[in-house]
């Protein structure tokens, strides 16, 4: 019953939130370029967390490691909900990261669907996989040149229980064959899935959710094996199922 009296002022704040910063990050890019994009997206991801904390909603992430900032990353993580992507966004913010998104995201979302198309990121149509696979293989190729992110969620799609699902290798193994110098940053998430544990409506209350860095594995070139370390680190700090 609480859910459903609460659940309506986050949405409010919610929408808000990207109806505000929509014309923000327009400017942002027009007049100071990739620069001012970036700095905006980081704020708009942390008022985004904001709002959630109407649900009772808090974060916790966990960084033991000294992750450089002048190579490329691939961060690996599991997917629970879209709720997922702010704290990535914000904490990892140093390390400009973009991601793997599905196409429909690139339109109809304010602010959200305006970074996907301007931002760096990819666009991928799920049902097209040589073309997600050259669109994945673009983002290694930018992140390699650049010294940026590329964020990939490789169960292809999010675990509504917290059960982690089996990665699918051909995104990943595209990223770390275009972008041989990044360095692997496996990343274990908890609990956002309680987060709509009822769906879309209403919201699920007093999620503590939880970002823990597993330590970052260098591209030895065997990507059967790298693929394998990756998946188990990853895994091994899921615990929200349990």
């Amino acid at each position: 019953m609480l859910s459903y009296i609460v659940t309506p002022f986050f949405f409010v704040a919610f929408g808000i939130t990207l109806l505000v910063f929509h014309p923000i990050l327009w400017l942002s890019l027009n007049l100071f370029g990739y620069p001012g994009i970036k700095r905006t997206v980081s704020l708009l991801n942390l008022s985004l967390m904001r709002s959630t904390n109407i649900l009772g909603t808090t974060y916790k992430f966990s960084n033991p490691y000294n992750i450089p900032i002048d190579r490329p990353l691939i961060i690996v993580t599991n997917h629970q909900s879209m709720y997922d992507i702010p704290p990535i966004i914000w904490y990892m913010r140093k390390h400009h990261p973009k991601f793997v998104s599905k196409k429909e995201l690139g339109k109809g979302i304010p602010s959200v669907s305006y970074n996907l198309r301007h931002g760096g990121s990819v666009l991928i149509d799920r049902k097209d996989a040589k073309g997600s696979i050259i669109e994945i293989g673009k983002l290694g190729a930018y992140i390699e040149k650049h010294n940026r992110t590329a964020v990939i969620f490789p169960e292809g799609t999010r675990s509504r229980d917290g059960h982690p699902k089996p990665f699918k290798p051909m995104g990943l193994k595209m990223l770390m064959k275009k972008a041989p110098s990044a360095l692997i940053v496996p990343i274990s998430i908890n609990n956002s899935w309680k987060l709509v544990r009822f769906g879309k409506f209403p919201m699920g209350l007093g999620a503590k959710v939880s970002f823990d860095v597993h330590e970052p594995i260098e591209n030895n070139g065997d990507l059967d094996e790298l693929l394998a370390k990756t998946e188990a680190a990853v895994v091994s700090g899921i615990n929200s199922f349990k």
